[in-house]
């Protein structure tokens, strides 16, 4: 038996056991930063799976998990995410992605041994807000991974998508409390705060298309016979590339202060969340899945999705090594991401399939990595290219 057949056939030996793993996960949400129960869960899986296993890596709740063949070659990771929404659960298919992560990392661990290298099961948790893999490319632990795979569910089968530079920006405004019938006497934080929103609303007409502004008024006074001495914004600025999106947080600021020096008060900002780089597309690894797919019998593989679309820690990744997260179908397409309905299909028919086939997909591409010193060296150099010019 050649060594694909070997990974595709293990694969569906043991989905059983990868769709426990994401039955569990649906049946015991938990929300970023919190995937304590998780994180055991899984991690106990690859411990029993052979891996060399550390929990609460990096950050509290990730971990990774590793298999080293001691004889020189590749560092292929599988990155799994596990973090639940409030109210909906794991409406974004995260239970799946962790699933579809572990079984393309115990299926190559079958045939590296004949290559070299090591596999990486790599845990990185709170996507949805507080970004785990921005503070592991923070600590350079994709410094060391020469590719990085994954692939997310949902509607469509595809080879990925550009993604948005994300910075998420509070304003705070400070002003002096005064009884209403004598607002004379104080200074309205609440004004500066919806002056500011005005203008930024305003400055919507000014930038790139493509660009996106949204933000809410967080904090705007206790009582109405109270002038506010206190209010605030939360804001993400999205755009292209990070740089661009800092060139527009810096305009907004500017309306910021303004407003202030307008109402006489006075101005603090801050990152309140974890800001998130665009996504380098690596079009080597996006052409490479594409062929594995259409062997595998999927139909209908979307290219890369080049108008970036919302933002994900995917993107700190693809700044350090070579990175691929594709889609696979796994609900119609009147099923909304971060629904209900998106995470019963996590555990459904359609979502068990979408395992096999995600899995086997990225194991392959792995496998071919492997094999074929050559396709690596060019899934590198298209990187290097993308980032250092």
């Amino acid at each position: 038996m050649d060594n694909k057949q070997t990974i595709l056939d293990f694969i569906v030996s043991k989905t059983d056991d990868y769709m426990a793993l994401v039955k569990t996960m649906y049946e015991n949400p938990e929300i970023g930063n919190q995937e304590f129960e998780t994180m055991e869960l899984l991690t106990n899986y690859l411990i029993d799976a052979g891996f060399e296993t550390q929990k609460g890596y990096v950050v509290p709740t990730g971990f990774i998990g590793t298999y080293d063949t001691k004889k020189e070659g590749p560092t292929i990771a599988f990155m799994c995410e596990y973090d639940a929404l409030p109210e909906v659960g794991h409406g974004c298919g995260h239970n799946l992605i962790a699933g579809i992560g572990i079984a393309a990392g115990e299926a190559l661990k079958q045939v590296i041994d004949q290559y070299g290298g090591k596999v990486i099961v790599l845990g990185t948790p709170a996507e949805e807000n507080f970004g785990g893999k921005v503070s592991m490319a923070n600590a350079g632990v994709f410094d060391t991974i020469d590719v990085a795979l994954m692939v997310h569910p949902g509607t469509k089968n595809g080879v990925g998508s550009k993604s948005q530079a994300l910075n998420p920006i509070k304003f705070e405004f400070f002003g002096k409390n005064a009884h209403a019938c004598h607002p004379e006497q104080g200074a309205s934080a609440l004004d500066a705060a919806v002056m500011t929103f005005v203008s930024i609303n305003m400055l919507r007409q000014f930038v790139e298309p493509g660009t996106y502004i949204h933000g809410i008024i967080k904090d705007g006074g206790t009582a109405a016979n109270v002038i506010p001495a206190y209010a605030s914004l939360e804001y993400y600025f999205r755009a292209s590339t990070m740089k661009y999106a800092k060139e527009v947080t810096e305009k907004a600021i500017n309306c910021a202060k303004g407003a202030c020096q307008a109402t006489n008060t006075t101005l603090k900002t801050s990152v309140y969340e974890c800001p998130y780089e665009d996504t380098l597309v690596n079009y080597t690894l996006a052409e490479m899945l594409t062929n594995t797919y259409h062997e595998l019998g999927l139909q209908n593989v979307d290219p890369v999705d080049e108008e970036a679309k919302g933002s994900t820690d995917v993107g700190a990744a693809s700044y350090k090594c070579p990175t691929i997260q594709g889609n696979i179908k796994i609900a119609s397409d009147d099923v909304l991401g971060h629904s209900k309905e998106m995470a019963a299909a996590t555990i459904s028919e359609d979502g068990k399939n979408g395992l096999i086939k995600a899995s086997q997909a990225i194991a392959l591409v792995a496998l071919e990595l492997l094999e074929n010193p050559n396709k690596l060296k060019q899934v590198k150099e298209e990187f290097n290219q993308s980032v250092h010019g």
